[in-house]
């Protein structure tokens, strides 16, 4: 694989960064996952707003560079034509201590992967031992700490499930681990607010554009009188089939569902 870094593209096995890069040491950065297809780079101008955001809740300030011609290069450079493509931007190298620097020297970091997205259907469980904090700033965007998502990831796996579904401090539904959560009942579909903690994603946000979607609060028992619930990432839509192996909805129709996909497709 070829890596786009700090300005050129080098074999994965020379790109490095620093060991003092806040990226690495306190997860100092954002990221940005999205997939491309016949080289073209889908929702990007929605990505890059969303990193823009980013720099400004964290003090970061963005790339001067080309991101949108980086994303190019590096497509071209791996032969993708179908491919993931992830931003990582860190603060850059600093000394010790919790004070960003004055003077920020940040790093870029730009990988383009094989497409390759399983949508296979999820069978949730909801978290017990984490929480999503909505009154964080950091849950509107993707920034690098994500280890919320990955404990609640491990305690759904260890239960035979293959998603989580995260609660916020108040106990309402907030996201899963990895994507943003729709409910559907009688015909019509809700989806948490994102001041109950869901993150504002992109393909969240087309489909509200696309389709009457409410944003309303979701309380746990809520998810088990759905007639469907289904997931949305910026990679791929997924089916749940089960909640803390409860079946939701009708075994294998998803009508919704469908329509939604069809309307990405």
């Amino acid at each position: 694989m070829i890596v786009w870094i700090n300005q050129k593209l080098v074999p994965e096995a020379l790109a490095t960064i620093h060991v003092a890069d806040r990226g690495f040491t306190l997860g100092d950065g954002l990221f940005e996952t999205l997939v491309a297809k016949n080289q073209i780079p889908l929702y990007l101008q929605e990505h890059l707003d969303r990193l823009r955001s980013g720099c400004s809740v964290i003090n970061l300030p963005y790339p001067s560079i080309d991101v949108t011609g980086a994303i190019q290069e590096t497509l071209v450079a791996n032969q993708l034509t179908e491919a993931i493509v992830r931003l990582t931007l860190s603060r850059g190298r600093a000394g010790r201590g919790l004070v960003p620097p004055v003077e920020t020297l940040s790093t870029l970091v730009i990988t383009a992967t094989p497409l390759e997205v399983s949508c296979e259907p999820a069978h949730c469980w909801i978290a017990e031992k984490t929480r999503r904090n909505e009154y964080s700033p950091l849950m509107r965007i993707k920034a690098l700490p994500y280890l919320d998502n990955i404990l609640a990831l491990q305690e759904a796996i260890q239960r035979g499930g293959n998603e989580a579904i995260l609660l916020n401090t108040a106990g309402r539904v907030a996201a899963s681990s990895r994507a943003n959560l729709f409910v559907v009942k009688e015909g019509h579909i809700i989806t948490p607010p994102v001041l109950q903690g869901a993150l504002p994603g992109t393909i969240r946000s087309m489909l509200m554009k696309k389709w009457p979607i409410y944003e309303q609060k979701i309380r746990p028992h809520e998810l088990f009188q759905a007639d469907e619930i289904f997931l949305t990432n910026s990679l791929a839509l997924r089916s749940v089939m089960t909640v803390n192996g409860k079946p939701i909805g009708l075994s294998n129709h998803y009508p919704m569902t469908q329509k939604m996909r069809d309307l990405l497709a």
